[in-house]
């Protein structure tokens, strides 16, 4: 779609769309135009049209939602391994959660000349969508899929729900979940789904008080486990949105004296490091979060160099670990 046939869907003139993304005057009505019409078709201008100049700067923006993360870290090495190669500089904002600052992280950016922007998305707001539409570089996103944008994204609904089906298949009658909040589209309501969905091809009937709802935390998988297991139909099974809320989960079954995996068993997402430490040994999903940074990097600089601005999606998939929380072995000393 070129700038006359968006500038028509949205009912204004070429010029008025040229000064939105270009940060011009506009009207609050024509601007409310523009961003439905965006909102609607995805559109946003090719990079030739939007960026004027071809000067290389060798910097790349990398905006991380938690510097502690181990997934992020992940990420990032990922993305400096193969930029590093380039001869590119990451220049790395950690947002800490904050929605605001990952928007202003993007304004940042976007008025400071890079070459390009890696987000490591979480939960997409208007705001977010109104800021990315009008990047004047290459903006590649992981973790998260964004109409419009190239994406880096894992398997999260796969991965759910084999996991959730390999404990069914191993005796698990009365299956519980400890998500995260379904804002996340991707560690939230997709892995939700695919807990669903291993349930329902089970014959299981779902119900609402199947699932809890944490923070990315150990101390809230915790609570939330015990609330769990304060309930008169106590779960046999748990599947958590991440490793993290599974050790929280693993340490109240501890203190609790409920036996992993005799009398519950207990799966995690992502193959952190604390799921192979706790004890029991936790089974979970290995998801590939250092290719993800890899395959981010070599999008953006397949961008930058061919100023292609065609929108691709990339899928990852996972691997299922099982350890001892599901009754298999402790598998220390034998991943990376």
């Amino acid at each position: 779609m070129n700038i006359s046939e968006f500038a028509k869907i949205a009912g204004v003139s070429r010029s008025a769309v040229s000064r939105y993304f270009n940060d011009g005057y506009l009207s609050e009505d024509k601007k409310k135009q523009i961003e439905e019409a965006i909102e609607k078709t995805g559109y946003a201008p090719s990079l030739a049209a939007r960026n004027t100049s071809n000067r290389v700067t060798k910097l790349v923006g990398v905006i991380i939602p938690k510097l502690s993360s181990e997934s992020c870290a992940r990420v990032t090495e990922g993305i400096s391994a193969v930029l590093d190669k380039e001869g590119y500089k990451l220049l790395l904002v950690n947002t800490a959660n904050d929605h605001r600052r990952e928007v202003e992280s993007l304004e940042l950016f976007r008025k400071n000349r890079v070459d390009g922007v890696i987000l490591l998305g979480t939960v997409f707001t208007d705001l977010h969508k109104a800021v990315l539409n009008k990047m004047h570089v290459p903006v590649i996103i992981v973790g998260q899929q964004l109409k419009g944008f190239s994406c880096i994204c894992h398997n999260d609904t796969g991965a759910a729900k084999a996991l959730t089906k390999l404990m069914i298949e191993k005796g698990g009658k009365r299956p519980a979940m400890i998500a995260v909040t379904q804002d996340d589209l991707s560690a939230g309501k997709a892995r939700v789904d695919g807990f669903k969905s291993a349930l329902d091809e089970s014959g299981i009937k779902f119900g609402e008080k199947s699932v809890e709802i944490s923070d990315f935390t150990i101390d809230s998988g915790y609570m939330a486990a015990k609330r769990l297991f304060s309930r008169p139909l106590k779960p046999d099974c748990i599947l958590c949105a991440t490793d993290t809320i599974a050790a929280g989960a693993a340490l109240y079954c501890r203190e609790a004296n409920i036996k992993i995996p005799d009398d519950v068993m207990l799966c995690g997402i992502g193959c952190a490091k604390i799921g192979r430490t706790a004890y029991p040994s936790i089974t979970t999903a290995r998801l590939h979060y250092k290719t993800a940074g890899m395959e981010a990097a070599n999008m953006l600089l397949s961008t930058v160099k061919h100023r292609d601005s065609i929108q691709r999606v990339m899928e990852l998939d996972y691997d299922i670990v099982e350890r001892e929380s599901t009754g298999g072995t402790s598998d220390i000393g034998i991943w990376e």
